[in-house]
């Protein structure tokens, strides 16, 4: 296969955003863990059900806002079970569906995680960035999710606080 190399300033941005993506989610996590003993991905599944309907969703939909495989999901659901955050119930519409549901241990947890996550991304991402940097963030960030997120099936996620950003 005949495949460009990557010229200079293409390799510096490519290192930058390699580096980013080992070093963000570590420093997150790590703030989680140590302040809601929760991990960021666990975080991240409290979060999509503490905004749904009912505080619950079909484990398959779950799958999708968290770009999860079906088996990741449910040995972490699994977890969290275990732990009182969450519970699994047949879908009441589709009995062949299991729905996860945020307990109110789960909404507790999420609520006292929450300030200290904000914290960390005001503090990682948001208070490092001008005005006029962040908007080129959220315009990148489309850029890239337009060609890795083919289905869209992640773009109710990161759609859901567009508002009147003016990003694309």
């Amino acid at each position: 296969m005949d495949v460009p190399w990557l010229d200079r300033t293409q390799l510096a941005a490519w290192v930058r955003v390699a580096a980013l993506l080992e070093v963000l989610p570590g420093a997150l996590d790590g703030q989680l863990r140590r302040d809601a003993d929760v991990t960021l991905f666990e975080y991240f599944v409290l979060a999509m059900l503490s905004e749904a309907p009912r505080r619950e969703l079909r484990m398959s939909e779950l799958a999708a806002q968290t770009s999860a495989t079906l088996p990741r999901l449910s040995h972490v659901v699994k977890r969290m079970e275990s732990r009182g955050l969450v519970e699994r119930r047949p879908d009441p519409d589709d009995r062949r569906a299991t729905t996860c549901a945020l307990t109110d241990d789960g909404l507790a947890r999420i609520q006292e995680a929450a300030p200290g996550h904000v914290a960390a991304v005001r503090e990682h991402v948001v208070d490092v960035l001008t005005p006029e940097q962040l908007g080129q963030l959220t315009g990148i960030a489309d850029a890239l999710l337009r060609n890795l997120d083919t289905s869209g099936g992640m773009a109710a996620m990161y759609r859901r606080y567009d508002g009147d950003t003016g990003s694309a």
